[in-house]
């Protein structure tokens, strides 16, 4: 139904569909604001609410204490099993919908690090792969305990913190990834419900400066001049595993900003300040499908490839994490152009760029 311009939803939506939009939302607004709105609702308890500062001092303390764990393994399973497993993931998952798919088994023995592609706004489908349990991802891949990887500033919000701290993330750091390669998870008993032997953090590679070329129907990659991964990797001796999320950067549009225009030389400015991606999305709404922040109903498909085995060299020069570098490079186009037709239409016409 059209009025003035704007294509509203039918009144006679299911509701299940209605819940499904709603999980949407709810996730767009957390993961995209939470840093804003945890700053707010600590200012807003400190000067207008006396009752709940004493509180929010024991959680000043509490976050102080508890500063190092998104470096250290982050959250074990028996405090992220139920916020992982919650319904309103499965609405979230199925408004999309979202599916992982697994082209190789993995040594459940072993670390692995996977790289994820493309970021998209929010890296919607590496979310629900791999930061909650709904898509199935510790029983296709099992023994692994997947650790999905985040800006470490989001570990420092009040209040806000504690939502990626309850689905495991830890920070995606130098520190975080070198404890998390270098290690096994916890075996103590009551930590892990289900007995994991190898560590497998998920680092979208691209990160913030990906986000910004995020357009529909493209797949431009920030990955020529991200070598850090690929130096931890060959000191580790990890595997690194590619996985590409088809159908990502199609949730959104966004404001036209072309290298060299005055938004984009914002946009970078802000991102170098602070390291997020003020990305000016073009989505739909909750009762119409015009504009809004909502991300437009497109399926994404996470494609989990072969990895590509990593040597152990404590001190990699820089030639060998050039030679590792266009190799994975290499698997990673493979990965795309082999899967590509199942799942992105108009295949033929899309390819991956890389700057």
């Amino acid at each position: 139904m059209e009025i003035f311009g704007l294509n509203f939803a039918p009144a006679n939506v299911p509701l299940r569909r209605r819940l499904q939009t709603l999980a949407a939302t709810a996730w767009i607004i957390s993961f995209a604001f939470g840093n804003i709105i945890g700053y707010i609702l600590a200012a807003i308890i400190l000067l207008f609410i006396p009752w709940l500062r004493i509180p929010l001092f024991i959680y000043f303390f509490f976050m102080y204490c508890d500063r190092n764990s998104c470096i250290e393994g982050g959250r074990s399973e028996k405090y992220t099993k139920w916020m992982r497993n919650c319904i309103w993931w499965h609405y979230f998952r199925d408004y999309f919908p979202i599916k992982l798919v697994k082209t190789k088994d993995l040594d459940p023995s072993r670390n692995y690090l996977f790289c994820s592609f493309p970021h998209g706004v929010l890296s919607t489908g590496i979310f629900c792969a791999f930061g909650t349990d709904v898509l199935k991802c510790q029983e296709l891949f099992p023994g692994l305990d997947f650790r999905l990887l985040t800006l470490e500033q989001h570990f420092s919000v009040p209040i806000l913190r504690e939502l990626p701290a309850s689905f495991g993330c830890c920070s995606a750091s130098a520190a975080s990834l070198e404890y998390l390669m270098s290690n096994k998870p916890d075996q103590r008993p009551g930590v892990n419900i289900i007995p994991k032997q190898g560590n497998a953090p998920v680092l979208v590679v691209g990160g913030a400066s990906e986000a910004l070329h995020c357009k529909p129907g493209t797949y431009r990659l920030v990955l020529r001049r991200r070598k850090g991964f690929l130096r931890l990797a060959l000191k580790h001796g990890t595997p690194l595993v590619p996985v590409i999320s088809f159908g990502e950067t199609d949730l959104y549009d966004q404001i036209n900003n072309p290298e060299g225009s005055l938004l984009r030389k914002l946009q970078n400015k802000w991102q170098k300040i602070t390291g997020i991606a003020p990305v000016l999305a073009l989505g739909r709404g909750i009762f119409q499908y015009t504009f809004g922040i909502v991300p437009h109903r497109k399926p994404i498909t996470v494609v989990v490839g072969a990895p590509l085995e990593i040597p152990k060299i404590e001190n990699p020069n820089q030639d060998e994490i050039d030679e590792y570098h266009e190799k994975f490079t290499q698997l990673l186009i493979n990965l795309f152009e082999s899967e590509k037709s199942k799942y992105l239409i108009d295949h033929e016409r899309i390819s991956l760029t890389f700057e």
